[in-house]
């Protein structure tokens, strides 16, 4: 499946200097941090990157400073907006930028729980696999079983509906998405969070405005 490298976080109108944040995961002592969309990138406790210095890691949670202030990170948490102008949640702007194949991922989260994203604008809503349901605590068996086609053929799927929807730092919510027991690649986002917003692209990026 495609790989999960190139990320941007999206920023709002005025928001240029706030930085977002995420903890992906620990390598040892190191923290894998994703700081505005770059590629994760391991960085030991002393060391900085873009901005970012990373004070002490214990377990799944590191202690980080940016412009003086000091912000505590957990693995899986959606991604934090630290430092100063930072974009209210309410924003309705969201900018990708396409990664290596020219596809368009973004870091978000789904119920509060950090994930990453492929844009499929030819999928009707957000779909995910069993797994990724699992871990983000959706009960996807209570949901309405259905049929849906895909690429590989007809597959069974559950419809549930997410509490939210968020990719940087715009949040929808009551979310239409399927959950596909046989899928195993990333989540996609699809018409159901797609069609809330005006699609315009420009090159190699892709602009979100919400509709109001």
């Amino acid at each position: 499946m495609r790989a999960l490298l190139a990320l941007w976080l999206a920023l709002a109108a005025g928001a240029a200097c706030a930085q977002s944040v995420t903890l992906q995961g620990m390598l040892g002592n190191k923290a894998l941090l994703i700081v505005d969309g770059s590629a994760p990138k391991s960085v030991a406790p002393g060391e900085s990157y873009k901005g970012v210095k990373v004070l002490s890691t214990l377990g799944d949670q590191a202690v980080v400073e940016i412009a003086g202030q000091r912000h505590t990170l957990r693995i899986g948490e959606a991604p934090a907006s630290v430092g100063g102008g930072a974009a209210p949640a309410r924003a309705g702007k969201i900018v990708l930028t396409a990664g290596s194949g020219g596809h368009f991922l973004a870091s978000g989260a789904v119920n509060g729980r950090a994930v990453q994203f492929l844009v499929d604008t030819g999928a009707t809503t957000v779909a995910m696999g069993a797994a990724d349901a699992e871990r983000l605590g959706i009960d996807y068996r209570k949901g309405r079983l259905a049929r849906s086609g895909t690429a590989n053929g007809t597959v069974t799927a559950y419809l549930v509906k997410l509490a939210s929807v968020r990719v940087g730092e715009v949040e929808v919510y009551d979310v239409d998405a399927a959950v596909l027991p046989s899928h195993s690649g990333p989540l996609l986002l699809g018409n159901s969070f797609l069609s809330r917003f005006q699609m315009t692209r420009f090159n190699d990026q892709l602009v979100l405005e919400r509709r109001y």
